[in-house]
């Protein structure tokens, strides 16, 4: 009769053990959280061939990217949930000082209204891009083959709602200074007409059904977002300073503290 062995317990975060250290609070919460990647012919332990499964093995674990362990990918600034709701708290406070402040000032009221038409036009259709930017990065975290990955696009996800709500709080604003120029209807017009705004949204269409994770995520990160980063926030901001809104100015800076983080973990 063989002798029963005695199973040894795991240790707490005994997947981090290999680095013979106290893992930080950021490796706790943030690697190797999936739980669909114990077996690839069948992420989700149902029915191979069920098409959430097909899926995910064509999508995410038949990507022709490949890495021996992307587990091993570390966001360089180890955002977790916690920090990351204190630090966009104090960011949510500044954004909302500047409306306060600006809008006691009465801001609007001393915009020249060539300028306003140009915000109609070229700002206040934004919330579209910022809505695609949103559900791309969604979909990248949901399909990324490892949860630090997934984290800092969800992370990414809840800063592209920040814009978006911050551009329909303005959009909302400026239809009441500016009555007669379209602001808070005309929007979508621009969006799908409009010659500005046909090559992002050409490019976020075919971002939103690139399927393959590692393909979504160049397209996303590497290619869609610096663009926007540039054009959208940058540039605009710019604009807006030579044309007396210092308010827009100052909310894009704002917004691209975000965007250099994000290109900070897309390019670790």
């Amino acid at each position: 009769m063989s002798e029963v062995q005695v199973l040894k317990p795991l240790k707490t975060w005994s997947h981090l053990a290999a680095r013979r250290r106290k893992p930080s609070e950021y490796e706790i919460v943030s690697a190797n959280l999936h739980y669909n990647n114990r077996d690839a012919n069948a992420p989700y332990e149902l029915d191979p061939e069920l098409a959430m499964n097909k899926w995910y093995k064509k999508n995410t674990f038949g990507s022709p990217l490949q890495h021996d362990d992307w587990n091993a990918f570390r966001d360089p600034e180890e955002v977790v949930y916690r920090s990351y709701n204190m630090m966009q708290d104090g960011q949510e406070n500044y954004v909302s000082g500047l409306f306060d402040q600006f809008n006691t000032r009465e801001h609007d009221k001393s915009l020249d209204p060539r300028w306003a038409g140009t915000l109609a036009r070229l700002y206040t259709p934004a919330r579209y891009l910022f809505h695609t930017l949103q559900m791309a990065s969604a979909y990248v975290g949901q399909v990324a083959p490892a949860s630090t990955i997934t984290n800092c696009h969800y992370f990414q996800m809840a800063d592209s709602f920040r814009w978006l709500s911050h551009t329909a709080y303005r959009t909302k604003e400026l239809s009441l200074a500016f009555a007669d120029k379209g602001f808070a209807t005309d929007e979508r017009h621009y969006w799908e007409t409009d010659i500005a705004w046909q090559g992002f949204r050409e490019l976020m269409e075919k971002v939103l059904v690139t399927w393959d994770w590692a393909e979504a995520f160049v397209a996303l990160n590497l290619v869609a977002k610096p663009a926007i980063d540039e054009a959208v926030l940058r540039k605009l901001g710019e604009s807006a300073r030579h044309n007396g809104d210092m308010l827009l100015g100052l909310l894009n800076d704002a917004q691209l503290i975000d965007a250099a983080r994000h290109r900070r973990w897309a390019t670790a």
